[in-house]
């Protein structure tokens, strides 16, 4: 009995071992009988390249996404950013440390690990990472000899191992992929239990859908080398290119003037694509930098420029003016009078990064403005150092309230209504050109090395914060020639939207940034689902 009860433990572990061994060699065998049968099919991607010219409208391209397109092998840094941007902080704690476990288990178990911490207990009907987050990370990472060859088919079918909320919009709606192949997540009332379909959906369909066979569709397959036997669909593809990992090495990033689509919208809090190295320092850094945050706050709003500025400095925020900012503050002291006792302050209208950009301005030019904005949230006007006024997009109350503003002080307005962090210009509201014959255009910009200070469909009140807690970040200030508003709207010379479309065009110059038509609106439509506006009323707002 005691003999029974002692190797019991040895006669469990030994009959585990040669299943697993079983298992594997069984695998093994199958897998070699299967590329056995399909090597004549295979080819290298880099032959494919070479005469990708020879592809035409009648070649229908299935596609790997992560194994073909992505420059990257590991998907650990995307689910990451889901588990950081949908879940928070501690979930993100939690898939880092388990990160050691998903090396050492099967890529199909570690995934199944990764999707289990970062989706289990999400609400589907919120979860937006896939549309407003992850599109930038995965357009980084897209290589240019792949998207090349994609672009010289006809049809294109997209196959991934990922959850398919991960990576549709990105497919679709940027890169114009006709049709997506991804897991299936199971969902509770609602919410996202962290599982994935066990059985593929099927792909019959998805041919027919596009007339492989009726209509002569050539059909070929690109995945990764190791990768082959990951979705059904490749089987039926004629021939079949492989990516290996020296195709990936040698790959170039794809351009941002290549994009089909333009990115002009993001959202998220990281402003890196956190592998372990980064979480390791953004997981170690956020304590520091809560503190850190508060301190730099605490001396923005209670200490004077001459004195805040150098001490913002030394923590890590520097502030970078143009040249002229001295002769160009100097030549508009003297202010041309205007008949009808119309205001006399100086309107500076700036394109919008962050929550700062007001107390920017200020910094730059060392004394306060007032500063009316479409959108604040409580705590910001809180903690502002200086006057801050909200815009009711109401035409009439928002021009009388700014010339009350101008005439008792000169006034910051940033009229594209909303913050932008990629490099375009939304559409400036042309109320600024009606107030002011002293307008200032300034250009503005930021560069940050770990959190964005912008967020569509997070918490607002925590902007300021967000910025603060970079180990550093860098302001641009430049103050641009004077333009005429007033005087040349009244004398028809210009109308109101021609001097906001040459300010918008001037600062857009300076910065190197592209001028779209954009509005408010446009970004949270496509980030938030929403219009950005929260109205008590039934009564809709109008956006002027």
């Amino acid at each position: 009995m005691t003999k029974s009860f002692f190797f019991k433990p040895f006669f469990f572990l030994y009959r585990i071992f040669f299943r697993k061994l079983k298992g594997f060699l069984m695998s093994v065998s199958s897998s070699h009988h299967a590329s056995s049968s399909q090597s004549k099919n295979d080819k290298f991607f880099s032959s494919l390249y070479s005469h990708k010219s020879d592809l035409s409208n009648q070649t229908l391209i299935i596609f790997n996404f992560e194994g073909a397109l992505l420059k990257s092998s590991s998907l650990f840094d995307y689910f990451m950013l889901v588990a950081f941007e949908a879940g928070g902080l501690l979930r993100s704690l939690v898939l880092f440390l388990l990160y050691p476990l998903i090396c050492l288990v099967s890529e199909e178990i570690g995934l199944k690990i990764m999707v289990m911490v970062c989706f289990f207990g999400l609400k589907k009907e919120s979860f937006r990472v896939g549309t407003a987050v992850l599109p930038k990370f995965f357009f980084e990472d897209v290589g240019l000899e792949a998207f090349e060859v994609l672009q010289r088919a006809g049809k294109k079918v997209g196959v991934s191992n990922l959850p398919r909320v991960m990576i549709e919009s990105f497919l679709k709606d940027y890169l114009e992929i006709d049709v997506v192949v991804g897991k299936e997540l199971k969902v509770f009332c609602g919410y996202f239990l962290g599982l994935m379909e066990e059985k593929e959906n099927n792909v019959l369909p998805v041919l027919e859908e596009h007339d492989g066979e009726d209509m002569g569709f050539y059909i070929i397959g690109i995945t990764a080398s190791n990768k082959f036997h990951d979705h059904q669909l490749f089987y039926y593809c004629k021939d079949v290119y492989l990516v290996g990992n020296s195709d990936k090495r040698s790959s170039k990033k794809l351009p941002r003037d290549r994009y089909p689509k333009k990115l002009v919208f993001h959202d998220g809090r990281l402003a890196l694509k956190p592998n372990p190295l980064d979480t390791i320092a953004i997981l170690m850094w956020v304590p520091i930098g809560i503190a850190l945050s508060i301190f730099r706050i605490i001396v923005g709003i209670s200490l004077p420029y001459g004195v805040s500025l150098p001490i913002l400095c030394f923590s890590g925020l520097r502030l970078t003016v143009n040249d002229n900012t001295k002769r160009e503050s100097q030549s508009i002291n003297s202010h041309r009078s205007l008949p009808n006792d119309k205001p006399k302050g100086v309107l500076y209208v700036c394109n919008h990064r962050t929550l700062l950009d007001p107390l920017y301005v200020c910094f730059a030019l060392k004394k306060n403005l007032h500063a009316v904005t479409y959108s604040l949230s409580k705590m910001s006007e809180i903690l502002s150092p200086i006057k801050t006024v909200r815009l009711t997009r109401n035409r009439h109350q928002d021009s009388e309230m700014m010339e009350r503003l101008m005439n008792e002080g000169d006034v910051v307005v940033c009229p594209e209504g909303t913050t932008c962090r990629e490099p375009y210009l939304l559409r400036f509201s042309p109320l600024f050109s009606e107030i002011s014959d002293e307008i200032v255009p300034v250009a503005v910009d930021t560069h940050v090395t770990m959190f964005h200070g912008t967020t569509a469909g997070g918490l607002k009140c925590l902007d300021p914060l967000f910025f603060m807690m970079n180990p550093s970040a860098i302001y641009t200030v430049q103050l641009l020639d004077r333009v005429s508003g007033l005087s040349c709207c009244r004398d028809g010379s210009r109308s109101s939207i021609d001097v906001a479309n040459y300010v918008q065009g001037e600062v857009g110059r300076a910065l190197g940034f592209e001028c779209t038509k954009f509005t408010r609106r446009d970004k949270y439509f496509i980030l938030a689902g929403n219009e950005g506006i929260a109205c008590k009323s039934n009564q809709p707002l109008k956006f002027e």
